[in-house]
């Protein structure tokens, strides 16, 4: 509710406003594929998190890769808040998947098939996308606490939730481990 004609008191209207229905929500144009978001903003984001943690040994010696910089650690951080929002925009009701004209990755489902089946069960859908959106919090708290295997951690949650997603709606009919 939005009061108008007199000033507001905590706990709501004073008496004499006129309590004003807030209009609905505007629609949004959806103009991004869940394609394009992947392309342009999740998986961006989710490499630059896994890439700014890693233990590598090899013959030529031992590299830690870490944030150890304020620098580092704000470009990391912007990358988690990219991530995080970015499920957002793929849980919005309508978004097409991909263009007409878009390829098919080996394995996957065409297009039309994987938008019928975020169609047929787009609560599902969302809940993949709050997945990844969880991970991508824990990422982001383990960024702000500056603790690297907290950011590795969730590195890993960031992976099972897309992959998670993926094996459902893009090549749910991969073999598999296990199938």
């Amino acid at each position: 509710m939005l009061c108008v004609g007199a000033a507001l008191q905590l706990g709501g209207c004073s008496p004499k406003a006129t309590p004003v229905p807030l209009q609905p929500q505007a629609q949004f144009r959806l103009t991004a594929t869940v394609q394009d978001l992947m392309d342009g903003e999740i998986d961006p984001s989710a490499d630059a998190l896994w890439d700014s943690v890693a233990y590598i040994a090899t013959q030529a010696g031992v590299e830690d890769r870490k944030p150890r910089t304020d620098a580092q650690w704000k470009a990391v951080r912007a990358s988690a808040v990219t991530l995080i929002e970015a499920a957002n925009l793929l849980s919005m009701a309508g978004r097409r998947v991909a263009n007409a004209d878009s390829s098919v990755g080996l394995g996957e489902l065409p297009p039309a098939q994987i938008q019928r089946r975020i169609e047929a069960s787009h609560d599902s859908f969302v809940q993949f996308a709050r997945t990844l959106q969880d991970a991508g919090l824990k990422a982001l708290s383990a960024i702000d606490a500056k603790n690297p295997q907290g950011l590795m951690d969730a590195g890993g949650a960031i992976d099972e939730a897309c992959e998670a997603c993926h094996v459902t709606y893009w090549y749910p009919n991969q073999n598999r481990p296990g199938n």
